[in-house]
């Protein structure tokens, strides 16, 4: 059941009424087809210049790569000791082990990363390299020109975890 009283937000639609001027002939919903392309048109047309930066770009890049099966951590030994401090007092930094170099319209990636053991390397290095540069690429819209990836360290279950050390 329709409810009549019910509203929705809409855009009056400018142009040729009866009567040859610019009053408004009708509606289109907000989220319509045609919004869509009025909107996209204008933007076309407006100036301006848009900076993203190093942050964002690098925490786009370490956010995929975590995604990816295989990595245990990013960073090297030291970065991941003040990661877990930060983690105590309930921050994060999801740039660390990630560093990125932001050109106008290029990129490059480099990832530290500590794997997990039992996932062949080359294998884990591959995935990250293809994770970071399709998530670079659709979400921050810069051209990755390469992606270098470190694997540092292998993190092997029960072996220096700090909770199998305090028991």
């Amino acid at each position: 059941m329709v409810d009549e009283n019910a509203r929705t937000e809409s855009t009056p639609v400018i142009g040729s009424g009866s009567n040859g001027s610019d009053e408004p002939v009708g509606e289109i919903p907000k989220n319509s087809p045609e919004t869509a392309r009025a909107q996209q048109a204008a933007a076309q047309d407006a100036t301006g210049r848009t900076t993203i930066s190093d942050i964002a770009v690098a925490k786009v890049a370490g956010i995929a790569a975590r995604k990816v099966a295989g990595v245990f951590a990013l960073g090297s030994g030291t970065s991941r000791a003040l990661g877990a401090l930060r983690d105590a007092v309930g921050s994060s930094d999801l740039a660390q082990g990630v560093h990125v170099e932001v050109g106008e319209t290029q990129v490059a990636v480099d990832i530290n990363l500590v794997a997990s053991y039992g996932n062949p390397l080359q294998d884990v290095a591959s995935q990250v390299r293809a994770a970071v540069y399709t998530a670079v690429q659709d979400l921050v819209g810069l051209d990755v020109i390469e992606v270098n990836v470190e694997v540092n360290d292998v993190h092997v279950p029960g072996v220096n975890d700090p909770k199998q050390a305090a028991s």
